[in-house]
């Protein structure tokens, strides 16, 4: 948190947490690193200059593997958990990606077999309801603070996902930025956070091929001045995806993020200065 908010933006990086419960990885088919393949690894990291810009960054810190706050807490796998009926189809929990996920990246499953619905529920109560009770809080004193809120949500993607990506004059994307096609932010908060990923040399697109998930669905709600939008990194810009860790430009593309940051940040006092005239 910020000494002073000084911002209606709140930044939030569900998917970076890496605090590895030893049960959860004793009882998984696989390995530790494999098992960070989901992970939205760094992000928070990138994103850590936030609050000496005035706005609040949530970083997670349970790993999306074992609990996903991106999606809604009744998204429970059947073919995972004991006791659940099949009920309407639903393309993220029949892929084994619902609120406790039954795969990985690349489809990986993590159990032999079934878990609990209490060890399930206990998950769900211990970790994302407090994730979702901190950020509702968050915009909450924003909308209070400054008369609107402005969530960036904030994610990672493998650089595969992006390849077959067209984008003028055939450059693929550096940053898909998501706004459920219009319905979670408006246009012209959108707008400029682009033009700050653009100002800072980045190639950005949106909505393809993600559109926002469960946060930004679920937050974005324009019409009541509180907007959300995903942001989607290419990692190879950062990381190495196949060992986990920086690469050699980590540290210049997070100088490059913290200039974003900043703009971002600016965006949401600019509003409010513009709202007062």
């Amino acid at each position: 948190m910020p000494d002073i908010r000084t911002t209606s933006v709140v930044f939030a990086s569900p998917h970076s947490g890496r605090d590895y419960p030893w049960n959860f990885v004793r009882k998984s088919v696989l390995d530790e690193k494999t098992l960070r393949s989901s992970e939205d690894a760094f992000v928070d990291r990138l994103f850590e200059s936030a609050p000496l810009c005035g706005a609040p960054l949530l970083a997670a810190t349970a790993p999306r593997a074992w609990i996903d706050v991106n999606r809604s807490s009744d998204e429970l796998d059947p073919s995972l958990i004991e006791g659940i009926s099949r009920s309407a189809h639903n393309p993220r929990v029949s892929s084994g990606l619902g609120v406790v996920p039954r795969v990985v990246a690349n489809g990986r499953a993590i159990y032999r077999g079934k878990i609990t619905l209490r060890e399930a529920q206990t998950r769900i109560d211990t970790h994302w309801k407090p994730w979702h009770d901190a950020i509702d809080q968050l915009l909450r004193d924003s909308l209070v603070m400054f008369g609107e809120a402005i969530l960036i949500d904030c994610h990672s993607m493998p650089h595969e996902a992006i390849e077959s990506i067209g984008h003028p004059q055939g450059r693929r994307p550096d940053i898909v930025l998501g706004d459920r096609f219009g319905a979670a932010a408006s246009s012209e908060i959108v707008d400029r956070v682009e033009a700050a990923f653009e100002a800072a040399g980045l190639r950005v697109a949106r909505n393809a091929p993600f559109a926002g998930a469960y946060v930004t669905q679920h937050y974005g709600r324009p019409g009541r001045g509180q907007h959300a939008i995903q942001i989607e990194i290419d990692r190879a810009l950062y990381m190495n995806e196949q060992a986990i860790r920086p690469n050699a430009n980590f540290d210049a593309f997070k100088s490059v993020i913290d200039k974003v940051v900043e703009s971002i940040t600016n965006i949401g006092r600019a509003d409010v200065a513009l709202a007062a005239e």
